[in-house]
Order: C-alpha cells, then sequence, then structure tokens
C-alpha cells in the first residue's frame, strides 16, 4: 500500500492538506497527486493569459475605432511627420547656419513642393503626347482580338459579337446613375485628398519649425517618471522613420533608373513616366515593385508586342532579385529589423483596410511599433549593471544606466 502525499509537498494547495485523507480502499498515487496540481496550474495559467489577451484584444480595437473616426485627424498628422523626415535634413543644414528656424522651414518646403510641381510638369506633356498613339495601338489590339474571334477556329461570328458588345452597352446605359454617383463620388475624394495634402503641408512646417520642442512638450505632458522612455521611444521612432524614408528613396532610385533605361532601349512608351512611378512605387516595399513592373510589362505588351512585354518582364525580375538580395538586405533590413512576411502583410493589411494610403503607411507604422516593443523588452528585461554603476532606477531609461545601448540611433 502506497504512502500518502506529505504536507510539505510543494505541489499540494491548501485545500489538500486541510482534506481528510481518503479511504484506504480509495487511496490517490502520489503521482496523480502531482499531475493533478500541475493541470490545475497550467489551467490557471493559461486562464489568465487568456484574459490579459482579451483585454489587449479590446484595447486594440477600441483603438483602432477612435483611429477610424479621427482618420482625417490622424492621415494628415502621418503624412505630415513623414514628410518632415524628409525635409528635416536640408532644414538642420540651414539652421545650423543660422537661418531662421521659421524662414528655413518654408524655404525648404516651398522648394520640394515646386520640385513636384515642376516634375508633373515636365511628364504632363509627354504623357498626354503619346496617351492617343497608346490608344489607338489599344484600338488596333482590340480589332485584331475580334477578328480572332470571329473567325477560325471560334467562328463566334459578327452577330454574337455584335450582341455581347449591344449587352456591354446595355449595362452601361442602365448603371449610368451608380456611374454618375461614382464619378461625383471621386470628385469628392479628389477634394478631400486635396485637403488632406495641404493639412498635411501645414502640419510638416510646423514639425520642421518647432520639431526640437515637441519632445520637452511631450515630456511635461507624461510626467517626469515616463519622460525618459516616452523620449527614448521618440527618437528611435524618429530615426527609424527617417532611415526607411532614405533606404527606399535609394532602392526606388536604383529600379526607376535600371527599368526606365531598359525600357527607353526597348523603345516602350511612357519609359520616363514610368521610371517615375516606380520610384514611387517603391515606398511600397514589395506590392509597389510588383504592380508598377506588372504595368510597366502591360504597356510593353500593348504598344510592342507579346516579346517586347517578355524582355520587360524579365528585367523587371533581375532587378528585383537584385534589390530583394542586395540592396533591402542592407539598407532597408537593417533600418527595419522586419522579417519580409512581416512587411508583405502589413502591406496587405493596410491596403485593404485603407487603400494604397494604408499600403504606404503600413510598413512605418509596423517598424514603429516594432521599436516600440523591442524598448519595453529591453527594460523588462533583468539588466545586470555594469562594476560599479548604481542599480537602475525606476522610469529611467537602460541606456543611461550603464545597459548597453540598442542598435537604433536617435536622429541628430
Amino acid at each position: 500500500m502506497s504512502t500518502p502525499p506529505s504536507e510539505n509537498d510543494p505541489t499540494r494547495s491548501s485545500a489538500d492538506v486541510s482534506a481528510p485523507p481518503p479511504p484506504p480502499d480509495r487511496e490517490v498515487p502520489e503521482s496523480s497527486v502531482r499531475r493533478e496540481a500541475r493541470v490545475g496550474r497550467a489551467v490557471a495559467r493559461l486562464a489568465v493569459a487568456s484574459v490579459r489577451f482579451l483585454a489587449i484584444v479590446a484595447a486594440a480595437l477600441v483603438l483602432a475605432y477612435l483611429v477610424s473616426k479621427l482618420w482625417v485627424i490622424v492621415l494628415p498628422l502621418l503624412l505630415g511627420l513623414l514628410l518632415a523626415t524628409v525635409f528635416w535634413p536640408p532644414v538642420r543644414f540651414l539652421r545650423s547656419h543660422r537661418v531662421p528656424a521659421a524662414l528655413a522651414a518654408i524655404g525648404v518646403l516651398l522648394a520640394g513642393v515646386l520640385l513636384m510641381v515642376g516634375l508633373i510638369a515636365a511628364l504632363a506633356p509627354q504623357v498626354t503626347g503619346q496617351a492617343q498613339e497608346i490608344a489607338d495601338q489599344v484600338v488596333a489590339g482590340l480589332e485584331d482580338v475580334r477578328g480572332f474571334v470571329t473567325g477560325p477556329p471560334l467562328n463566334l461570328g459578327e452577330d454574337a459579337v455584335g450582341g455581347a458588345v449591344d449587352n456591354v452597352i446595355g449595362e452601361l446605359q442602365a448603371n449610368a446613375q451608380s456611374i454618375a454617383g461614382r464619378v461625383l463620388s471621386g470628385a469628392v475624394a479628389a477634394g478631400s485628398l486635396l485637403l488632406t495634402g495641404l493639412l498635411a503641408l501645414v502640419l510638416c512646417f510646423f514639425f520642421l519649425k518647432d520639431g526640437p520642442k515637441f519632445l520637452p512638450w511631450l515630456g511635461g505632458l507624461v510626467g517626469p517618471r515616463a519622460e525618459p522612455h516616452v523620449s527614448a521611444v521618440s527618437r528611435r521612432g524618429w530615426a527609424t522613420l527617417s532611415g526607411f524614408i532614405r533606404a527606399q528613396a535609394a532602392v526606388g532610385l536604383v529600379d526607376a533608373v535600371a527599368i526606365g533605361t531598359g525600357l527607353a532601349v526597348l523603345g516602350v512608351p511612357l519609359a520616363v513616366p514610368l521610371a517615375v512611378l516606380i520610384f514611387f512605387g517603391a515606398f511600397i516595399p514589395i506590392i509597389g515593385a510588383v504592380v508598377t513592373g506588372a504595368l510597366a510589362a502591360l504597356i510593353a505588351l500593348v504598344t510592342n508586342g507579346p516579346t517586347t512585354a517578355l524582355i520587360v518582364i524579365v528585367l523587371v525580375l533581375l532587378v528585383q532579385q537584385l534589390e530583394g538580395n542586395v540592396l533591402q538586405p542592407i539598407l532597408v533590413g537593417r533600418t527595419l529589423d522586419l522579417h519580409p512576411a512581416v512587411v508583405i502583410l502589413a502591406v496587405t493589411a493596410g491596403g485593404t483596410l485603407a487603400g494604397i494610403t494604408g499600403a504606404f503607411l503600413a510598413v512605418p507604422v509596423v517598424a514603429v511599433l516594432a521599436v516600440t516593443i523591442r524598448y519595453a523588452r529591453q527594460q523588462l528585461a533583468l539588466v545586470e549593471p555594469g562594476p560599479g554603476a548604481p542599480p537602475l532606477a525606476a522610469g529611467q531609461p537602460a541606456e543611461q544606466a550603464g545597459a548597453p545601448a540598442p542598435e537604433e540611433q536617435p536622429a541628430s
């Protein structure tokens, strides 16, 4: 007969100790008691973790709801912040040479706007001049498709093709009101986009003019205990955003020059506008390069035929291999430290929730969240102080108490 477990057994609870012993014919083996206690502790921990997970999910849903309701404010704020990371280096240079902050900010901002307007003005004549040529080639291609459908081996006949065309026209006429409504909504969306752009420029001006004052303001807002952490996370987030913009600009420039040169050599129309589109598409990692490359191949197919389109596809794939295996790991990988799968999921989720704007903003937002999580993990870790170093004080970042500094360096 087995001996009942000892009352000093750490796996037993107070209820187990105070409970009357089981009858002699129903004694529980010691291994069963230990197993039951372990299962109970595991279930309790799982329950606590589940409650915490549900609380985090509920908080995330509430935050997402608030962001969706305040999107008209959040979007210009994010765009203005990203623009500020682009314009801050020349503004900092001017301010270091004793140019007033407001004059440096407005001067650099106006120079950037004029550069963008000049780029659009330079490309517009080329696009409008070749648009008719592309349209004529598209019509000729459709005529070839119609001849293939009506002739052998399909032999559908003119009546069948005409009937299909009439059906399409009938559907367009029946839905004319909804189409007009969509056009009107598109005009409203364009006006809203213009207003968002103007507000983003205004916010960018204030970020450039008063940027160094925001950290002390945030410190006074959150209090002295949280101020060092907020300051450290803000500086690292700024460094991450700046590095992301610079890295994607370098990657986009290489893609645009390589693919644009290939398109020009092959005689594909709109080579320069396509190169500019490829440059801006690079700011949406992975997805943007695929979409712009497919567009270039489609125009080559319509205008120059399948052989040229195949060559363009091979060119785009070669450039993407160079980008994915050389440029992205060296430039973008060191800045964001995100796995490509995370980047793809972030871009897909952002595009699903907010279209092109969401796809563009997804990766910077996820990168800043990753920086925040890494900083929190560093602060929560048990850091061994160095010889003679004081213990880590509450509310003090780890790097200020002798802990090793992280890889991310704040922007100067």
